[in-house]
């Protein structure tokens, strides 16, 4: 509690604050709308898929150790695939990706990433959600299983709140439900134990701030937020206990804003440098190097192959 209490007194990050460039020798090539996490179990970054160059889509898997790109080729994997879901499990100590969008069919196939074994597997669960793509992907606050909620299947844009058990996933039943949506970006609050999630793409209001405490969804009241928006991408940064929004799309607009979010309000950042405003890029907080890493998305139309580090210090 009293830990809690001083990260709110915080109140947001602290300068000067910067992005920095990451002169990598080797990376992927240029993408977006790939799938991004930390994955604890190799002390690594892991990417994995989204769309190319005339829309092709990509099924390679990647990891950043801070200095370096790595590719893998583990034996089997997912199929190509763009905006999946994919968040880390902690009580089975995995990756689990779900979903996304292969240029013509929506998917609904479930994938297990071991970081000890550097190796997928595809799940075969009993109950599964429906195709989408574009769902957030976060870890549950009370019980630190995956959980997935939204995305679109072409036709509607999904309100439901799945969480993956370690074999299969379970609808769960929220008193209060957001608008469905896809397109949003969620990540957990290590420091409250709730996760926020913000904008995305939908058939009525996904405006809000909406937060996540294991059990049921909430909107939170707010002054001032970002620009409602779709394709933003976020991380926790635990320092300053501030989760750390950046960029996004809404129509011809791409933004290229730094938003911190303590638990209780915004604050727009103005971070020392900023890289070029994008949509669908893909982040994910390094704590074995204490710096949030940003790789890709698209920014005016060209995608975009650049490695960024967010240093709050």
């Amino acid at each position: 509690m009293n830990v809690c209490f001083a990260f709110a007194i915080v109140g947001a990050l602290s300068g000067p604050l910067t992005w920095h460039r990451v002169a990598a020798p080797v990376a992927p090539p240029a993408r977006a709308a790939h799938a991004m996490a930390y994955d604890p179990v190799s002390g690594k970054v892991l990417l994995f898929g989204g769309f190319g160059p005339r829309r092709t889509y990509f099924a390679d898997t990647w990891t950043f150790d801070g200095r370096l790109w790595t590719r893998l080729r583990p034996t089997s994997s997912p199929s190509p695939r763009a905006a999946p879901s994919m968040a880390y499990d902690e009580v089975m100590h995995q990756l689990v990706l779900y979903g996304g969008y292969d240029g013509s069919r929506y998917l609904s196939d479930t994938w297990i990433w071991d970081g000890a074994t550097a190796s997928w597997t595809e799940a075969h669960p009993e109950t599964a959600p429906d195709a989408a793509t574009g769902p957030v992907g976060f870890t549950d606050p009370r019980t630190g299983h995956a959980m997935m909620f939204g995305g679109y299947d072409g036709i509607a844009y999904h309100q439901r709140t799945w969480q993956w058990t370690g074999s299969d996933w379970a609808e769960l039943s929220p008193a209060t439900v957001p608008a469905g949506r896809g397109a949003g970006t969620a990540t957990l609050d290590a420091v409250r134990r709730e996760v926020m999630m913000f904008g995305g793409i939908g058939a009525s209001d996904t405006g809000g701030t909406w937060l996540w405490d294991g059990v049921d969804w909430r909107r939170a009241a707010t002054s001032t937020e970002p620009r409602l928006r779709y394709f933003a991408t976020s991380a926790f940064e635990p320092i300053f206990g501030t989760v750390v929004l950046f960029g996004g799309a809404a129509g011809r607009i791409e933004f290229g804003d730094t938003w911190g979010w303590n638990g209780a309000a915004w604050r727009r950042e103005a971070p020392v440098r900023i890289p070029a405003p994008r949509d669908s890029a893909g982040m994910a907080y390094d704590p074995v190097r204490s710096r949030i890493v940003m790789f890709g998305g698209l920014s005016n139309r060209r995608l975009l192959a650049d490695t960024w580090v967010f240093i709050p210090r």
